[in-house]
């Protein structure tokens, strides 16, 4: 029951140790030095320096000694909490950083490890599991054409302090280094590229210009891997984008039948075209070897006539004859010994046959060998023709 509720103490003592008068009549306010003493009296015992008092003071001196027991159990308490809080252990995977007064003051490995509170500040990250940050969004190619790239940064922290002092919210600065790689390449590249084989080429430029950010930056990141997904066009503008991907289709695959014709002529046209030059040649060197044997044959016929010109007259006649009766089809029949004049027999059925097909004209060296042999026979018909007027 409290002290000054109706019907309570008996004693009729206030809080403050002074006692109620019967007619309910109060003491003035507290007196605050009393107050100041016995809280004085209460710390002396708690460190020892407490006295015993009479009858008055007894209760007061024991109410000091509890207050005092508890704050020392308090005290220690605090005591192992605090300890409880500065014993801390970096696994194997981490580190940590330790700040004393704002300051770095050291970077801790694996093991247990101890700092101060509330002077010192740690930071604890895992330093070798590699992270991943996923970024897609709609840029302009070199060509003016909107794409969206959907692009993963894989990174791991390599020197924790960078990480921590240097930047505030690495990550976020990662971020937006990756966006403005991304940006940059994609807006130096073509369409066609991007969403087709140049992907590995662009991995490979947005890595290292992310990787010159971050280290202008000192945030103590590095990447990995970057990888560029399959872009695609916006879907607003999907099904222009697919017509533009069927008409490319078309191209390479008209392409590689203009590829593949040309492969079936081109040897074939080369072939045809050897071929004819080896005729050529072949007629070349034929035309030649004969001239020069027509040549030799004719220096070789001029020395034989030298020596026999009648024989060699009669000769020539004989042999140009035969060759022009064997490509006519006319027949000659002579007359008898009587004198009966010549008879000329024109066969019509053979000379029909001989016009239906088509004959190759004589030319080059056979020409000029036959004009030879002619103007050899007639020469000769001309001779033979004076001698017999002269007999």
């Amino acid at each position: 029951m409290a002290w000054n509720e109706p019907g309570g103490n008996s004693n009729n003592q206030d809080p403050w140790g002074g006692k109620r008068r019967n007619n309910g009549d109060r003491k003035g306010p507290p007196d605050l030095d009393e107050a100041f003493r016995k809280l004085q009296e209460s710390l002396n015992g708690l460190f020892g320096g407490g006295k015993k008092r009479g009858d008055d003071g007894g209760g007061s001196g024991r109410s000091g000694g509890g207050f005092g027991g508890l704050l020392g159990i308090g005290l220690v308490v605090l005591a192992a909490v605090w300890l409880y809080s500065a014993v801390y252990v970096v696994d194997e995977q981490e580190q940590a950083v330790v700040l004393r007064f704002g300051k770095y003051y050291e970077t801790v490995g694996p093991g247990l490890n101890i700092y101060f509170p509330p002077i010192d500040k740690k930071y604890m990250e895992n330093v070798t599991r590699e992270r991943a940050y996923t970024k897609q969004g709609q840029m302009l190619t070199e060509d003016e054409n909107i794409v969206e790239v959907p692009l993963t940064v894989q990174y791991k922290i390599t020197n924790l302090q960078d990480f921590v002092l240097n930047v505030d919210q690495p990550e976020i600065s990662l971020q937006h280094a990756t966006d403005s790689a991304l940006r940059h390449v994609v807006g130096s590249t073509a369409m066609d590229q991007v969403l087709t084989e140049g992907r590995e080429l662009m991995a490979s430029e947005i890595k290292e210009r992310l990787q010159r950010f971050l280290d202008t930056y000192r945030t103590g990141i590095t990447v990995t891997q970057v990888n560029v997904q399959s872009a695609a066009a916006p879907r607003e503008v999907q099904e222009a984008f697919d017509d533009v991907i069927r008409a490319r289709e078309d191209e390479q695959r008209s392409r590689n039948q203009a590829e593949t014709y040309a492969n079936g002529v081109v040897p074939e046209a080369r072939g045809q075209a050897q071929r004819i030059l080896e005729d050529a040649n072949g007629y070349r060197d034929e035309t030649v070897s004969r001239a020069k044997g027509e040549a030799d044959r004719f220096t070789k016929l001029v020395a034989e006539y030298r020596k026999a010109p009648e024989v060699t007259r009669q000769r020539l006649y004989l042999d140009t004859m035969q060759e022009v009766f064997s490509n006519t089809s006319k027949v000659l029949v002579t007359g008898n010994k009587n004198g009966q004049s010549n008879l000329l027999y024109l066969p019509l059925d053979k000379m029909i046959d001989s016009g239906r097909s088509t004959s190759a004209p004589v030319t080059g060296a056979a020409a000029t060998s036959n004009e030879a042999n002619a103007r050899a026979a007639a020469d000769l018909q001309q001779q033979q023709a004076r001698t017999r007027e002269t007999r």
